[in-house]
C-alpha cells in the first residue's frame, strides 16, 4: 500500500499553465473511476491525495455511505483526512481517481471550475486501458463531464444522477462502460449532504 501513498508529482507551472500535481490512482481491481476537473490550489490541501480540500465533503460522503459515519475518514482534531485509511479502503473496494485535465490555467485565484481553462486534456483511453475491470466513470461537475464527453465522443452530457453509455469505439477493450454523473461534493453545490450521500450510495450499489 505504501507505494500508493506517494501520489504527488513534481509540481510545475509555466507561463501561467499549471500541470497536474498528482499521479493517477489506478488500482488494477478498480470498477469505478472518479474523474474530476483539476485539483484545487495547493494552499487548500490537507493531504496529498484526491479531494484534498478539508471543506469538500467527498470523503465524508464515502464515510457515510460505507460506514454510516460521515467522519470515518476525518481527523477532526488535526482538520485533515486520514490518508492511509482512505488509500487502503480504495484499494480494497476498487475505486480509482484522476482528473480530466493534465494542465490548466486558473483565470481567477480560486478553485471554481468556471474559471479553469483546459490547456491539455487527459488521455482518458490510456487510463481505461489500465483498468480491465472498470464499469463506470463518474464525474461530479459540469467541467469534468463536458471535457470527458468531448474526449470519449459521448454525444450527450448526462444530467445529474443519471448515466449514459460510452461509445465502445472511443476506448480500448470490449467491456461495456458508462458515464455516471453525480452531484458535486463541494459545499457550494446546493444539495443537502444526506441527498448527496443517497445519490452516491445508489451509484456504488450499481457498480461496486
Amino acid at each position: 500500500m505504501d507505494s500508493y501513498l506517494n501520489t504527488t508529482n513534481i509540481a510545475r507551472s509555466t507561463d501561467g499553465v499549471e500541470y497536474h500535481p498528482l499521479i493517477p490512482f489506478l488500482p488494477e481491481n478498480a470498477k469505478v473511476l472518479f474523474l474530476g476537473s483539476f485539483p484545487p490550489q495547493r494552499k487548500r490541501w490537507c493531504m496529498d491525495f484526491y479531494y484534498p480540500n478539508y471543506i469538500n465533503d467527498h470523503w465524508r460522503i464515502e464515510g457515510q455511505v460505507f460506514f454510516g459515519n460521515r467522519n470515518h475518514f476525518v481527523d477532526e482534531k488535526a482538520k485533515r483526512f486520514k490518508i492511509r485509511e482512505i488509500v487502503s479502503f480504495c484499494l480494497e473496494k476498487g475505486i480509482a481517481f484522476f482528473d480530466t485535465s493534465m494542465a490548466v490555467r486558473r483565470l481567477q485565484d480560486n478553485a471554481s471550475d468556471k474559471y479553469l481553462e483546459v490547456v491539455e486534456p487527459t488521455d482518458i483511453p490510456a487510463l481505461i486501458a489500465c483498468l480491465p475491470h472498470l464499469k463506470a466513470i463518474v464525474t461530479t461537475g459540469e467541467k469534468a463531464t463536458e471535457t470527458l464527453c468531448h474526449s470519449l465522443q459521448v454525444p450527450q452530457m448526462p444530467k445529474v444522477n443519471t448515466w449514459v453509455t460510452i461509445p465502445p469505439s472511443s476506448y480500448p477493450g470490449d467491456h461495456p462502460l458508462v458515464l455516471y454523473r453525480l452531484p458535486s461534493s463541494s459545499r457550494a453545490y446546493p444539495l443537502a449532504f444526506e441527498k448527496k450521500a443517497a445519490a452516491y450510495q445508489e451509484m456504488f450499489d450499481c457498480f461496486l
